[in-house]
């Protein structure tokens, strides 16, 4: 019977921790939102990492933040009212906007742009 208690206990200290991982990602999907004028999104699985939530902003910024579980992201994503595409594809890649940062940083890494410092 003490080990029913135990598992409950933690059950429940988990659950707030993810309750409370998800606000604070819901907080930083708004803040995003608020910067670029609305956002989408999309959840990507990452392996033992987490979720992935992809935003994209409507003036075309875009960002991402990790979340330890696809359940913590979608609880974060529809706290914050974030509307979620089921792919990254179509028109929600097509508004994603890069600049010179994003094309030095992806030539450096694929066909001999500039060393990547972090290398």
């Amino acid at each position: 019977m003490a080990e029913t208690a135990d598992t409950a206990q933690t059950a429940e200290a988990a659950d707030r921790k993810h309750s409370r991982t998800a606000a604070k990602l819901a907080r930083q999907i708004g803040a995003f939102a608020k910067q670029h004028g609305g956002a989408e999104g999309q959840l990507a699985h990452i392996g033992q990492a987490g979720t992935r939530i992809v935003l994209v902003g409507t003036d075309g910024g875009w960002g991402d933040l990790v979340a330890p579980t696809y359940a913590v992201a979608q609880l974060a994503a529809e706290q914050a009212g974030l509307t979620l595409h089921e792919d990254f594809d179509g028109e929600l890649a097509a508004r994603v906007k890069t600049g010179p940062y994003e094309w030095t940083r992806m030539a450096g890494i694929q066909v001999g742009g500039p060393a990547n410092p972090a290398a």
